[in-house]
């Protein structure tokens, strides 16, 4: 008989027990054929109670009377049943899977638990979950990050929001980049204090919390954050958070405005640290300010106001840093004007794609250092023509730009529409490219490109 025709004669054979007199009620000759079945040595017997356990006998009354069979079952049954128990979603079986947690040496049953807890839990785990998060194995590490992200109603948000304050280094980070991914606007103002507060890594986390979070009614906040952050990386990064929220809403309002409004209130110094940060968000407004110090007669006023050109977020002012690059008197600042230009040139926007190209072969006509020829090589990527394709090929026979020229073409034949367009002149860049690069990745994208397969970026690409 097969397994299939074996259960269905178990369950006629409890529904016949059930009726007889003297017998069980149903539900009692239900269950206990639940659990026969979960002492079963074949998989497929437990998942048949598994199955029932989610989706049959509903009620608290009936879900406890499962819960209390956790601690007899043995470690490999134990995950199957807290997955079941998770998903019949009722909490009165927390108790019981929080017990197990706490008792369990069984790595595997701990990661069901845990799980099990984003499902059945509430604030009051969360004690139990942040050790488990920031230490243990990677399995369980990760499904109780998980689980804090999971976990039910607003109560754990504020819960960990309230924590913030108070939280070391490692714990303010997990926390916050928890919020970030419960999306937990409410609890805006309490990452805001943190981001002024006088761990870098918890500035750090709660500033790119906020890139995601915040509205434009708390850019004010966040340009305290700003001026807290160290110069260098860390204060580059919090003004491109700034920049993130001031452009997320009304793509056809003046971005600048809500960041020119909170720097009203400000001193004539931290003013002039925020400059950059008005140039990355850009916009007529911000680029007025920005123009006035850079005429000032004031020599930190001036360099602010470059910097924040520098700075600008898209190819709007793109001849305004050709001027730049070949006029400045500073070599360094023509220098940077000119890679604000290789930066900007072929950024997506009004203009043809053979202008964004010209633009860059300008560019690449004023280049006195080869670490800015690599520049433009490498940002030719995201213009995407045939015409760019024919242009960057021509490196090949350079050696200081071959390995550069070579990542671009098969950054280019990553685009299949314009690849099969011009499917003859890819295959002969393409084969190129595999005959003449040394990075090993490169060479696998483009035989696969040749071949009309697809490759997937890695992650922390």
């Amino acid at each position: 008989m097969k397994l299939s025709q074996q259960l269905l004669v178990v369950w006629i054979g409890v529904g016949i027990a059930s009726a007889l007199p003297g017998r069980l009620p149903a539900d009692e000759v239900d269950i206990q054929v639940v659990v026969d079945l979960l002492a079963e040595s074949d998989k497929e017997f437990r998942a048949v109670a598994f199955d029932q356990i989610r989706n049959a006998f509903p009620g608290a009354a009936t879900t406890k009377q499962f819960a209390a069979l956790l601690p007899t079952l043995p470690a490999e049954t134990q995950v199957g049943f807290l997955s079941a128990l998770a998903d019949r979603g009722d909490q009165v079986a927390a108790p019981a899977v929080r017990a197990l947690l706490g008792s369990s040496t069984d790595d595997s049953v701990r990661v069901a638990a845990v799980k099990a807890l984003g499902s059945l839990g509430d604030a009051s785990d969360l004690p139990a979950l942040y050790p488990l998060a920031l230490g243990s194995a990677e399995s369980v590490r990760q499904a109780a990050r998980r689980s804090l992200v999971v976990l039910p109603g607003t109560e754990p948000s504020a819960a960990m929001a309230e924590m913030l304050s108070d939280a070391d280094a490692a714990l303010g980070v997990l926390l916050i980049e928890t919020l970030t991914e419960r999306r937990a606007r409410e609890t805006v103002p309490s990452i805001l204090a943190v981001a002024v507060g006088d761990d870098p890594e918890v500035r750090e986390a709660a500033m790119q919390a906020l890139a995601g979070l915040a509205t434009e009614s708390d850019v004010a906040g966040m340009v305290q954050g700003v001026l807290k952050a160290e110069p260098g990386g860390e204060r580059a990064a919090a003004e491109r958070a700034v920049m993130r929220v001031c452009q997320k809403d009304d793509p056809e309002a003046d971005a600048a405005k809500p960041l020119l409004e909170a720097l009203d209130g400000l001193t004539s110094q931290q003013r002039l640290v925020l400059l950059p940060t008005v140039g990355r968000v850009g916009g007529p407004a911000a680029l007025r300010v920005i123009e006035e110090a850079v005429r000032s007669d004031d020599a930190a006023q001036q360099a602010a106001g470059f910097k924040a050109l520098f700075n600008w977020p898209d190819a709007s002012i793109a001849f305004r840093l050709l001027e730049l690059a070949r006029t400045e008197s500073q070599p360094q600042r023509r220098r940077e004007a000119l890679r604000a230009l290789i930066r900007v040139a072929p950024l997506p926007g009004e203009e043809s794609e053979q202008f964004r190209l010209d633009l860059l072969r300008t560019a690449m006509a004023m280049c006195e250092h080869d670490e800015d020829r690599l520049r433009v090589i490498e940002r030719a990527k995201a213009v995407r023509a045939i015409e760019t394709l024919r242009y960057v090929a021509r490196y090949f026979d350079e050696p200081a730009f071959r390995e550069k020229a070579c990542l671009t073409v098969v950054e280019l034949a990553h685009q299949s529409g314009l690849r099969e367009s011009h499917r003859d002149e890819f295959h002969q860049a393409l084969d190129r490219v595999i005959a003449i690069s040394q990075d090993a990745t490169v060479i696998d994208r483009a035989k696969r490109y040749k071949k009309g397969e697809t490759w997937v970026r890695p992650k922390s690409s």
